[in-house]
């Protein structure tokens, strides 16, 4: 098996349930030796998430791959003890408590650059480490409210709409993903560590792009426009004979070839809609007139017709297609079948990263509980087997 691209790096995981894992995950995904670090007894608060498969979370087991898994009490002074210890050895911490949480244990960064001035300590929160919120809890229905996505997600005539996922903590675990990694190169550069601070409502901001500038610039607020774009039209999901697909013009070119596989070639050059400004505005108009074509057919007899015509179109998928498809599931390899000690032969969710010459490898399933505590404990950090038992019974780890 050939050796990740970041084969060597040593990571100590404090995070829990999806932002910090999310990013975590990656770095482990990509060859990283991952310590998760869990409190003893109860672990990750995620290990109570469902679904289950034979009383094990799916939910941290997709999460936590390629981890490898200690319990360990850091309101203890002799785990802050053993926890030093470990950060002397590590490159990067990552930590997802609540700001201040690290400090008042004598463990922020300042605390851990003095024992290794070349520790990474990336944290993420819901407001981040400083300004007037960043006291307040962050959840990802927080972070999607709080940076505008749920105002413009929606139908015009509903409720604003929190994405079907946690989209607010993805996109922080894929930033600090992103920061550690910069953070990281610098390191190599000059020896010096540094703090990353990521905040889930800064990463939904940052998201929104053209919506942040439609305010900027025109001084109009954005509304729920439901699944059409803002700047480009046609881009918008319309109604087949037995479900719905998306259609992507985002040239005058490209509606140009739609009109005529629909058999309206003359709508091109209509002065309603022959360039693009023109057809955001009046979308409206247009697309009860492409949805005439579409619904006398299915829609994979529509998309192949389109694909074939060089415009984009796709179904809109349920997770059973998308499980199913041979391009995304099969060469892309999405979904992967690994061997967990007790939940038995499992699939979860693949990594979206490629390489050419540092595959991401599965090599092994989410830690239970302490798994890896007499490894990591006893064996790399030369605790004695007398003193192990000692620590268990005083729940230190």
């Amino acid at each position: 098996m050939s050796k990740g691209a970041l084969t060597g790096v040593k990571v100590l995981d404090l995070t829990r349930v999806l932002a910090g894992p999310f990013c975590t995950m990656m770095l482990a995904d990509m060859g990283a030796d991952v310590i998760k670090i869990e409190e003893p007894q109860k672990g990750d608060d995620s290990r109570q998430f469902g679904p289950f498969v034979n009383g094990e979370s799916a939910y941290y087991m997709n999460l936590n791959r390629n981890k490898r898994g200690v319990t360990l009490n850091l309101k203890h002074p002799e785990g802050k003890e053993i926890f030093l210890e470990m950060v002397k050895k590590a490159d990067i911490v990552v930590e997802n408590y609540r700001p201040g949480t690290m400090e008042k244990l004598g463990l922020g960064y300042e605390d851990l650059a003095k024992v290794n001035p070349g520790i990474i300590y990336a944290c993420v929160s819901g407001f981040g480490h400083y300004g007037p919120y960043k006291d307040r809890a962050g959840y990802d229905i927080i972070g999607q409210a709080m940076g505008g996505l749920m105002s413009t997600t929606g139908w015009p005539d509903g409720e604003p709409t929190r994405t079907g996922t946690a989209m607010a903590d993805v996109l922080a675990g894929l930033s600090v993903t992103v920061a550690v990694l910069a953070a990281l190169k610098y390191r190599d550069n000059t020896g010096k560590g540094q703090k990353v601070d990521v905040a889930l409502v800064d990463s939904v901001v940052a998201s929104l792009e053209i919506i942040n500038q439609i305010y900027l610039v025109e001084g109009r607020n954005p509304e729920r426009i439901g699944n059409r774009y803002e700047s480009v039209y046609p881009y918008d999901s319309f109604k087949a004979s037995d479900g719905s697909l998306v259609i992507g013009c985002g040239n005058d070119k490209l509606f140009e070839q739609l009109c005529k596989v629909i058999g309206k070639p003359e709508l091109a050059k209509d002065q309603r809609f022959d360039r693009n400004p023109k057809r955001v505005q009046r979308h409206a108009e247009l697309k009860p007139v492409i949805e005439e074509w579409t619904m006398m057919k299915t829609v994979d007899e529509i998309v192949d017709m389109l694909l074939e015509a060089g415009i984009p179109a796709a179904p809109i998928n349920t997770i059973e297609r998308v499980v199913k498809d041979s391009h995304i599931a099969g060469a892309r390899e999405m979904f992967v079948e690994l061997e967990h000690p007790k939940a038995g032969k499992l699939k979860i969710t693949g990594s979206h990263l490629k390489f050419s010459e540092t595959k991401v490898a599965f090599r092994k399933p989410s830690p239970l509980l302490g798994q890896h505590n007499q490894e990591i404990y006893g064996e790399e950090l030369n605790i004695p087997e007398e003193q192990l038992k000692s620590l268990k019974e005083k729940g230190v780890i």
